[in-house]
């Protein structure tokens, strides 16, 4: 019987390290990463921030619609938020704004703040929150800021009961008008509201001239 005898293969040397040809690729590769992750994340933070002015502009339509569907006056409070403590709700000065009800010359957000339509127990606000004290709503929306609020020399916005922009709560006079500012690191705009219509436009602002 012929026995058959396999030859040894040649082991495989075990490497020490990378050759610098290698080490040369692997950072020329990772240099190229680079150059494509940095403005991916540039171009995420303007998205939050338009994000941030779609939310705006559609809860401005939605509060005007609203004031025409059930012939009633509504405002939207700029530069205010709310919190709950305790099971109940308080509002306070803040990046946000909330959606009221009006029903007399004076509002009080405890009891004119309408119900949020997707959660009824809850307030209609939003809270673009601070990096110390809401950091979930900062990273959603790009750490925004609103600014320059400006409807009749004050941040309240009021609709009347054909969603026409007036002057204040309880008044015939037609309001100005006026606009707001969506402002964050990376990118701004500018909201308007025409008098005597309403109409919503939106315009971005050149960060570097506004500097």
């Amino acid at each position: 019987m012929t026995r058959r005898v396999t030859p040894d293969l040649p082991r495989s040397r075990s490497r020490g390290g990378y050759t610098l040809i290698e080490l040369v690729i692997t950072l020329a590769l990772l240099g190229i990463a680079g150059t494509m992750v940095i403005p991916a994340m540039t171009q995420s933070g303007v998205l939050r921030t338009q994000a941030a002015v779609r939310t705006i502009v559609a809860d401005i339509t939605f509060l005007q619609g609203d004031a025409l569907a059930y012939q009633e006056r509504r405002a939207i409070w700029f530069n205010r938020y709310a919190e709950i403590d305790a099971g109940a709700y308080t509002y306070a000065e803040g990046n946000g704004y909330v959606l009221a009800e009006v029903s007399g010359p004076v509002l009080d957000l405890e009891t004119a703040a309408m119900a949020d339509p997707d959660n009824p127990t809850s307030p209609f606000f939003r809270d673009f929150g601070a990096l110390d004290r809401n950091r979930e709503a900062w990273n959603k929306f790009g750490g925004v800021r609103i600014e320059n609020v400006n409807f009749n020399d004050g941040d309240m916005l009021i609709f009347d009961e054909l969603g026409g922009p007036v002057e204040n709560l309880t008044g015939p006079e037609p309001g100005n008008g006026g606009s707001l500012e969506v402002w964050s690191d990376l990118a701004a705009f500018r909201i308007n509201i025409a008098p005597f219509t309403g109409r919503v436009t939106v315009e971005r602002i050149d960060i570097d001239e506004a500097d």
